[in-house]
């Protein structure tokens, strides 16, 4: 037999109450006493709750006891269009809700039993307060289950729907690279997460993922079908663990997200759980690798062909892999020397300023060639694609004699290190390189600007060894000493 649409109803009903008494059971402190009436906690004031109603009837336990036993429920009305009713049995009380809807008709619903003989828990048993904000949570799912709003159906809310919400929602605001936050979210979320309700979530178990990631060595890229891959990881070494606490924090913030959307939306009652879950302190600073001038040399003369060349543009230029794939022969702009990167990870265009150099070597690559060709390509004419500048990079390094071998995008940080080291100003190079402010460059290369405390330091600061020794005799030295005494 099929269910009816008020059982479905029904059904949605008790997710909706189940879900917030297990969040609520999470704030409410073992030991207090109920015949009091209790505070609201400070978790769901941050969250905005309305205040508390209060009534001398039914606040209190003892107040509640005087009350007659009856059928019919003793109502108060907390907001307009919704009543709290408590109805008084011999056994003890128990608290009923009702929400009048836009046609004038009423729905009602159990909220959980009232703590006439046992202290209140915050799931099956609740105080005056706890029943107002559980009844109002009931409410406003009613009434966006009523606007058609989406609400939880009579199956958990998990982490995979609060994940696959989020991208759907990242996607449609337009955010970067959509498809590589699907693929970190896949490998690193899912497959520990994705099964749980995210009602059920707890800060301890958040926090034990968290860390789990951080010990963990990081996957490496393999060909589809193929194995899993795993980078070398060495617990000891602190820029293994520092890099690993990094992406970690970067997954926590993915996941954070998420959820955060799910519990916007009303999907979820609280926010508690994850909430309490920090990231790793201190640890998005590394720094910066970068090539000095010997290891540029030596690594475009390792290099040759298509790949000598995509080396050469992201050194005089800054840009990523995947900007520098994406150029055409007409985004360079020869009269004011400028390549325009349409894509970028900002999502903004942006327009890349080029030196005499730059501007000489791109009116070599585009001599005779239409305007929608790929500016930079293989050598039998093939685009780059994606990944594919990894092995080439790798056996240019190991001929150049770079060690450790750096990957593609220490180009990136080569162009800004060097702008940086010439002092350029942090806003014109964060301008450069596509970054939304100046703090990301100012973390990454305002160490290697000059400045004038640095200046007057090494100005001031006496040779300690200086090129010519100086001796001076030891009784010269005690005679002076005595003059220096008679004289003061």
């Amino acid at each position: 037999m099929l269910p009816t649409t008020a059982d479905v109803g029904e059904q949605r009903d008790l997710y909706i109450l189940q879900a917030f008494r297990l969040s609520l059971s999470r704030n409410v402190r073992g030991g207090l006493p109920t015949d009091i009436r209790q505070k609201v906690g400070k978790n769901f004031e941050a969250a905005e709750m309305a205040r508390t109603v209060y009534e001398a009837t039914l606040a209190t336990r003892s107040a509640r006891l005087r009350l007659p036993i009856a059928g019919k429920p003793h109502w108060r009305v907390i907001e307009q269009g919704l009543h709290l009713g408590y109805r008084r049995r011999a056994t003890g009380g128990s608290w009923i809700a009702r929400h009048r809807n836009d046609s004038g008709l009423y729905h009602e619903t159990k909220l959980g039993l009232a703590d006439d003989l046992q202290d209140a828990n915050g799931n099956n048993i609740l105080d005056f307060s706890q029943a107002q904000r559980v009844a109002r949570v009931w409410c406003t799912q009613k009434q966006r289950l009523a606007a058609g709003d989406r609400a939880p159906t009579d199956e958990p809310y998990t982490v995979v729907r609060a994940v696959a919400d989020y991208l759907e929602d990242y996607r449609r605001r337009g955010g970067k690279s959509p498809d590589g936050i699907e693929s970190v979210v896949k490998r690193n979320i899912l497959p520990e997460l994705g099964k749980i309700a995210v009602v059920k979530l707890t800060p301890q178990r958040l926090r034990d993922w968290h860390r789990g990631l951080a010990e963990r060595a990081r996957y490496w890229r393999s060909r589809d079908g193929g194995g899993v891959k795993l980078a070398p990881f060495d617990p000891k070494d602190a820029e293994h663990v520092r890099r690993r606490r990094a992406s970690a924090n970067r997954v926590l913030t993915y996941l954070k997200a998420a959820l955060n959307l799910s519990w916007r939306n009303g999907l979820v009652p609280s926010d508690d759980a994850w909430r309490r879950v920090k990231p790793f302190r201190s640890v998005e600073a590394p720094l910066v690798r970068y090539l000095s001038s010997d290891e540029i040399v030596r690594l475009r003369n390792a290099s040759s062909g298509s790949f000598r060349d995509l080396i050469y543009l992201a050194l005089l230029t800054g840009c990523r892999y995947g900007e520098l794939c994406r150029f055409k022969v007409a985004d360079y702009n020869v009269d004011v020397g400028t390549l325009s990167v349409r894509i970028s990870k900002g999502g903004k265009v942006r327009h890349v300023i080029l030196t005499t150099e730059a501007n000489t070597f791109i009116a070599s690559l585009i001599a005779g060639r239409s305007p929608d060709d790929a500016l930079l390509c293989h050598d039998d004419g093939r685009s780059w694609k994606r990944a594919e500048q990894v092995r080439p990079m790798r056996e240019a390094c190991a001929r150049a004699g770079i060690v450790p071998p750096v990957g593609f995008h220490i180009l990136r940080h080569t162009h800004g290190s060097l702008l940086a080291m010439r002092a350029v100003p942090m806003a014109v190079i964060a301008r450069q390189l596509g970054h939304a402010d100046t703090r990301m460059t100012e973390k990454h290369y305002a160490h290697l600007a000059p400045n004038y405390v640095a200046d007057m330091i090494r100005k001031s600061f006496p040779i300690l060894s200086p090129e010519v020794p100086v001796i001076v005799p030891i009784d010269q030295g005690r005679k002076g000493a005595r003059n220096m005494d008679l004289l003061s």
